[in-house]
């Protein structure tokens, strides 16, 4: 009898989540090479976490998607097919966005953000 009273406990907080209109705020994220030759080491810091990719060819795109716990500042750091690395700041990102934002790698250690995010 405890089995299903075990069970029936998941299933209830799984149906209230469900019907109270349990939402996940996630922002897409696209990071495009731009600089005219490949990177290495490419990160990107975000509220709370980051993520990365080993090398991304020149033109290439890489798209993640992330969920914002805090606020803070977008940072990306990459090393440049010369062996330099290059660090840029992006526009302040708060928990419950979502949408999109786009990092465009540019030639000569530039970036830009595009942003298109919602906040409820």
């Amino acid at each position: 009898m405890k089995a299903h009273a075990g069970i029936l406990a998941v299933v209830t907080v799984v149906a209230l989540a469900a019907t109270t209109g349990c939402h996940l705020y996630h922002v897409e994220t696209i990071v495009e090479n731009q600089t005219g030759g490949p990177i290495q080491l490419l990160e990107v810091d975000y509220p709370s976490a980051s993520f990365g990719v080993n090398s991304l060819a020149a033109g290439a795109e890489y798209h993640y998607r992330i969920q914002l716990r805090g606020s803070g500042p977008l940072k990306v750091q990459y090393t440049g097919s010369d062996g330099r690395k290059t660090m840029a700041e992006g526009p302040i990102l708060a928990e419950l966005q979502e949408g999109r934002i786009e990092i465009v790698l540019l030639p000569g250690g530039h970036a830009e953000f595009h942003p298109t995010l919602l906040t409820p």
